[in-house]
């Protein structure tokens, strides 16, 4: 059975490919290039909320996967004053939706699981390029990692995909 096929009465009008990155909610649509696409600066010192209505801190940071030119992980800064100490959480990209009419992002954990979630400090950041690391932070926000989530996308989209055979 494939999804795509207009002869199975089964098949979707529109392919279903997970979702890589975070998603965007409200009916904001703003001037310029956002919001679906933006530049990362835009998004730093952007509010986070929980799940359970908390005022969890900022975005500091975004963190890119280089060699995928992906987005791996936002920071979050927590208990910051005055942009002064706070402790520092690497939040998946995909536990985050970007709330266009609140101009913030909603994260998908409540305050609690953030405050219990493994933090550092800004002189004393993990190795983030570590799976094992990467792994855990994402178990921890119960996502897939993001180096596996778009496997099944890229590998099974031709515009994507690179053939070895094909010499490009």
């Amino acid at each position: 059975m494939n999804p795509l096929d207009p002869l199975d009465p089964n098949a979707s009008a529109t392919p279903i490919q997970p979702s890589a990155g975070a998603r965007i909610a409200g009916s904001g649509v703003g001037d310029g290039p956002g919001p679906a696409v933006m530049a990362a600066a835009t998004l730093d010192g952007n509010k986070v909320i929980s799940s359970d209505g908390q005022d969890l801190g900022k975005i500091s940071d975004i963190m890119l996967d280089v060699r995928s030119g992906r987005i791996a992980y936002a920071v979050l800064t927590e208990g910051a004053f005055l942009g002064i100490g706070g402790t520092l959480h690497a939040i998946p990209w995909r536990s985050l939706t970007l709330d266009t009419d609140r101009k913030c992002f909603q994260l998908d954990a409540t305050a609690e699981q953030v405050k219990s979630s493994p933090g550092f400090d800004k002189d004393h950041w993990p190795a983030m390029a570590d799976r094992a690391w990467g792994t855990s932070v994402h178990q921890f926000y119960h996502r897939e990692p993001y180096w596996e989530a778009t496997r099944s996308v890229v590998e099974s989209d031709p515009a994507t995909r690179v053939d070895p055979t094909s010499g490009i």
